[in-house]
């Protein structure tokens, strides 16, 4: 639809038809004119924006790359009412999240052309530490107070209704706003009219910290299933709401983080076309540089096993079968462990119940791949008369490495997320390719061991 849709967009830029560019949007979501202007030539897509209504053109804003909601300020004067009624339009968590990254003195010369409560209300939401809840809350909501009838309530909310981000929940605060409970605006439509608000209360209030973490804030909303969290501080004060499309954006930047971790490179800050190559190559070199010094132990290990393999050169055709069952077994536990440790199906105090599960894994994962190297062997000696007159013993010995390696790599990848989280370190830095590495040097040892063990006075 956007790539039909792009041609005649640009035609109306082209020929400057911007009253018909605005009629044309009009029929479309926020959602959908950001992608579009995603699509766009930067200035088509400047362009386009600056023909929306302002209220319009913050809520498409918020939905834009950090890159080109910085190039449509630029292009805008920085004293004139357009910036002022797009900075002052944007939702508080919205306008937090652009703020974020930018210079101070750019941060203070937005701040001044607020108005006086946007104003207060961003420097607050500022000073909440980086991925903190506090960073994420909006200050459009509905506050009501306990001693309140409900047909006060009701007219309270129709008159302020428009300016909260929901409506959907509505809090019960205090004369110091700490907050006391929040209420399903269902309760208070079927409610008397001469009932209070604190007769509406339930009591069952679920509620975020301002300093807390945002993965946390993922985490309780995965647990209750809620759409919509009040954010208090230490005394129980109100600082706001989070709804769920802030807390899906933080897992979604979460995982990708993790993503990227697993693939042995560090995580990168921005979107991966607005990344700089030489950011790109910095990112990548510094893991690729720590495995490669890695892998050179496993050079090293084959240099300790030369006379074995200068005996039974045939050693050597199956190290990159054994090594490589172990490193692919190795990196299944390690993400299967680093995913259950994020979204919190095992914690720290399980790690002997998760060991005890994956030795036993791992030797059903080593006997099924020990079982088909040895079958491979067999098969290929006698339909071939491959591997000499000691066959067999050089079958039982890869299927007895086979064992050996992957259990040794479902081991080594399941612990390791645990030692590095009990570091206080991110699990996802135990990816996949360091767990390959690392099984790869040990699995030539557990290898030529088994082969030493096996084959002594044979080929040995």
């Amino acid at each position: 639809m956007f790539e039909e849709l792009q041609p005649e967009i640009e035609d109306l830029i082209e020929q400057r038809r911007f009253h018909q560019l605005k009629e044309t949007l009009a029929t479309f979501e926020p959602g959908e004119i950001s992608e579009l202007l995603e699509q766009l030539e930067r200035d088509d897509a400047l362009l386009t924006l600056r023909s929306l209504p302002s209220d319009r053109a913050a809520t498409v804003f918020a939905r834009l790359s950090h890159d080109i909601q910085l190039a449509f300020v630029e292009s805008l004067s920085p004293d004139g009412e357009r910036l002022a009624e797009l900075l002052n339009d944007l939702n508080p968590d919205d306008r937090t999240a652009f703020f974020v990254g930018l210079p101070e003195t750019v941060v203070q010369r937005f701040l001044s052309i607020l108005n006086p409560k946007e104003r207060q209300n961003a420097i607050r939401l500022l000073g909440y530490p980086e991925d903190s809840v506090g960073r994420l809350a909006t200050t459009d909501y509905i506050a009501l107070r306990p001693d309140w009838s409900v047909e006060q309530a009701l007219r309270h909310i129709r008159r302020f209704g428009a300016k909260s981000e929901t409506i959907n929940v509505i809090y019960v605060v205090d004369k110091n706003w700490r907050l006391q409970d929040d209420i399903h605006v269902r309760d208070i439509l079927l409610a008397d009219p001469e009932a209070t608000i604190r007769e509406l209360m339930a009591h069952r209030l679920v509620t975020l910290n301002a300093d807390d973490d945002q993965e946390k804030a993922v985490a309780i909303f995965r647990e209750y299933d809620r759409a919509i969290l009040p954010v208090i501080d230490d005394n129980g004060v109100m600082v706001g709401i989070v709804t769920f499309d802030d807390v899906l954006d933080v897992a979604e930047e979460e995982a990708t983080e993790d993503i990227q971790k697993l693939g042995g490179s560090e995580a990168l800050d921005s979107p991966y076309m607005a990344t700089p190559l030489h950011t790109l190559i910095e990112k990548r070199a510094g893991w690729l540089a720590i495995l490669f010094v890695g892998e050179m132990f496993t050079a090293t290990a084959m240099g300790y096993f030369e006379t074995e393999i200068a005996k039974a050169v045939v050693l050597s055709l199956f190290v990159p079968l054994v090594i490589s069952s172990g490193g692919n077994s190795g990196s299944q536990a390690a993400t299967i462990i680093i995913r259950a440790l994020a979204v919190g199906e095992v914690r720290l105090r399980d790690w002997w119940r998760v060991m005890g599960r994956e030795v036993i894994s791992g030797l059903a994962l080593g006997f099924i791949l020990g079982l088909i190297g040895f079958t491979r062997v067999i098969v290929w000696a006698l339909a071939f008369g491959m591997y000499g007159e000691h066959w067999l013993l050089l079958g039982i010995t890869i299927g007895l490495a086979l064992i050996g390696v992957v259990l040794w790599g479902t081991m080594a990848g399941a612990l390791l997320p645990f030692i590095l989280k009990g570091l206080g370190l991110d699990p996802a830095t135990s990816s996949a390719p360091f767990v390959a590495t690392l099984v790869d040097v040990t699995g030539l040892v557990i290898y030529f061991s088994v082969a030493a063990f096996v084959l002594s006075g044979t080929l040995l």
